[in-house]
């Protein structure tokens, strides 16, 4: 690589860092917003986790990478190596959380049609051989170093200025390859609105590279919209018109405060059209530090308190801020959780203590390997029927209208 190309992406990760600290935050900054407590709990979290891990009722559960999980009697490694789901009776899975490849501002277009060799995904435990210690009693993210994520973080800029490679194989036959090797029947595609000035079309592009796949009937599209957006309300009509049940607002990424009374149209736009509102909920402890603030558990509470007519799902069942987010969700009937990343011993007390009816299946592809939510699911649900037919397949189907 020579120095003028050096230069250059140097350049563009400085103006990636400044354009993003740029973005103003929406909704009101006063108050108990985010304190020493809150950064404490977060770190007591992480450390509460490593010292628990393999302590819980399914004992210890640790893998060499995503291939690895092929030691579970649920999966096997086909010729080419492929992880592959061999349970004969799983329900017809839909995986309600996923994304594609992500190119905004000035990074190259992805062709969101190409097959490549491999999916490199954002957050990959068979990046080497042997793979990484992939436990799955700790929340998903714990598994990787911290190179990982800043190659991870490295990545996400790449997705906006200069290009990503990975971002590249996170494509639609990649994707329904991976489904089909999972025993995944449909999955619904969150796009993120970041508010950009520039090339910030992820709803609208995915929308046409689906119906281009012909792959309507396995991905179904949610919507988004920015906040900032003056015409964000017309936006979501749009894309409730051509399908969208549910629309996903990521108050990290998107940079607001979920109980800002600005929001209250939205929500309520929701409830007419009946869409679901799907959150990214809690602190999944990668994101950059200044944006942990905006998704604090009680940060939710006014939103889902003043709409008990709208669906909210949290996604991730609150990330590491899990522990406030059961109580949270027993005390508002309109709230699901998206389990996507949690550990195992941590599904099993979802189970027991909010209910197998209110959870609902994710795996947050390509971030990680449809295989490893996937894993958790079957090994905290065995002998129970009833609640992996519910997790798998029925609770995401009453979202979207089907039951």
């Amino acid at each position: 690589m020579n120095d003028n190309l050096i230069n250059r992406r140097k350049f563009l990760q400085l103006l990636g860092i400044v354009a993003f600290g740029m973005m103003t935050p929406f909704g009101c900054a006063g108050g108990n917003r985010y304190n020493t407590q809150d950064i404490l709990r977060l770190s007591k979290q992480r450390q509460r986790e490593r010292e628990e891990s393999g302590q819980g009722p399914f004992g210890t559960h640790r893998y060499r990478g995503y291939k690895g999980l092929s030691e579970l009697p649920y999966f096997e490694l086909n010729q080419k190596g492929r992880l592959i789901c061999v349970v004969d009776d799983l329900p017809p899975i839909i995986d309600f959380h996923v994304h594609l490849g992500t190119s905004v501002l000035f990074a190259p277009k992805i062709d969101l049609h190409v097959r490549t060799n491999k999916v490199s995904h954002l957050l990959d435990c068979d990046m080497e051989t042997p793979g990484c210690e992939l436990d799955l009693d700790v929340y998903a993210n714990a598994n990787f170093t911290d190179k990982d994520l800043k190659g991870l973080r490295r990545d996400v800029l790449g997705q906006m200025f200069w290009g990503s490679a990975r971002a590249e194989t996170h494509t639609i036959p990649n994707l329904i390859d991976e489904m089909t090797d999972m025993g995944v029947k449909r999955a619904l595609l969150l796009p993120i609105i970041f508010g950009l000035p520039y090339r910030d079309d992820s709803s609208e592009l995915w929308y046409s590279a689906v119906r281009k796949a012909g792959e309507t009937n396995r991905l179904l599209l949610g919507a988004s919209v920015h906040p900032r957006d003056a015409n964000a309300i017309e936006k979501l009509r749009t894309q409730a018109a051509r399908g969208a049940r549910v629309i996903k607002l990521h108050p990290a990424a998107q940079r607001f405060y979920p109980d800002s009374p600005k929001l209250h149209a939205i929500y309520e736009e929701c409830r007419r059209l009946g869409i679901v509102v799907f959150f990214h909920g809690g602190r999944a402890g990668i994101e950059p530090k200044s944006t942990h603030r905006f998704t604090l558990i009680r940060h939710y509470e006014d939103a889902v308190g003043q709409h008990p007519n709208v669906r909210f799902i949290l996604g991730h069942a609150g990330a590491r801020d899990v522990a406030d987010a059961i109580p949270f969700t027993n005390r508002h009937k309109n709230v699901w959780l998206d389990i996507h990343g949690q550990g195992i011993t941590v599904l099993r007390e979802l189970i027991d203590r909010v209910g197998f009816n209110r959870l609902i299946f994710g795996s947050d592809w390509p971030f990680y390997h449809i295989g490893v939510s996937l894993a958790k699911v079957l090994i905290v649900t065995e002998g129970r029927p009833e609640e992996r037919l519910a997790i798998f397949n029925q609770n995401a189907r009453m979202m979207l209208g089907e039951s």
